[in-house]
This record gives structure tokens, sequence and C-alpha cells, in this order.
């Protein structure tokens, strides 16, 4: 029996041990996230993300579109973060590429909304 515990304790903690990210964080530059974000999808629903506290890799992020509202700590890694289904990414160009996965009520189905913001400063 005391072969079979420690087989299992040596899983678990083989099992329960992190694996490294192959990607690290780095400290990012606040001017190029704080603030807000505003843009429309292509069925012209508005949607806004404000970004604040940006200490580091780290930051404050409200994202507001119709009646969804969610709040998150965020960690910024490749110039991007995610707030609930979304997937907010920094471009070359100064915009933001905005990507949400929806779900249909109706039918169960998933898609991509994709859309691009411009920062309000």
């Amino acid at each position: 029996m005391a072969d079979v515990l420690s087989i299992l304790s040596a899983n678990y903690k083989t099992v329960g041990q992190t694996v490294p990210s192959n990607t690290p964080y780095f400290a990012v530059n606040p001017d190029n996230y704080q603030g807000d974000w505003t843009g429309k999808y292509a069925d012209n629903k508005s949607f806004k993300i404000s970004v604040s506290n940006v200490t580091g890799f780290r930051a404050k992020v409200h994202y507001q579109s119709g009646a969804t509202s969610k709040y998150q700590d965020v960690l910024i890694r490749n110039n991007s973060f995610r707030v609930g289904d979304t997937k907010f990414t920094l471009a070359s160009n100064g915009k933001a590429e905005i990507n949400t996965v929806v779900t249909d009520p109706v039918s169960g189905q998933t898609y991509l909304d994709k859309a691009y913001a411009t920062h309000q400063t």
C-alpha cells in the first residue's frame, strides 16, 4: 500500500507543477494602452474598452458593448490581452484589433466578431 501512495504522491507533484511559458512577460509602455478605445463591429454595435493602471505588464480593463460589461485585471503579452471572450491586440498603425467570440442564443453556434478600435486621447 505504501508503494501505491508514493507513486500517487510523486505523480500528483509532477502533474501539479505549472509548465513555464515560452514567451516571457515584459513591461510595456503605458501610453500605448492606457485610455479609452472605441469602435464598431460589422453589425454597427459599438464597444468601448477602457484601460487603466498600466504597470509593468499588468492593467485594469473595462469592456462595454451593449448590455455586456466586464471588468478584469489583465496581463499584457505580445501586444495583446484578453477580457472574457474578447482579445485586444495593439496594431502597428496606432489602432487595436478586437476579436470577440459570440454565441448565437438561438442556435448555439459561435462566430468571431472582428473590429478595429481607435485610441481616444
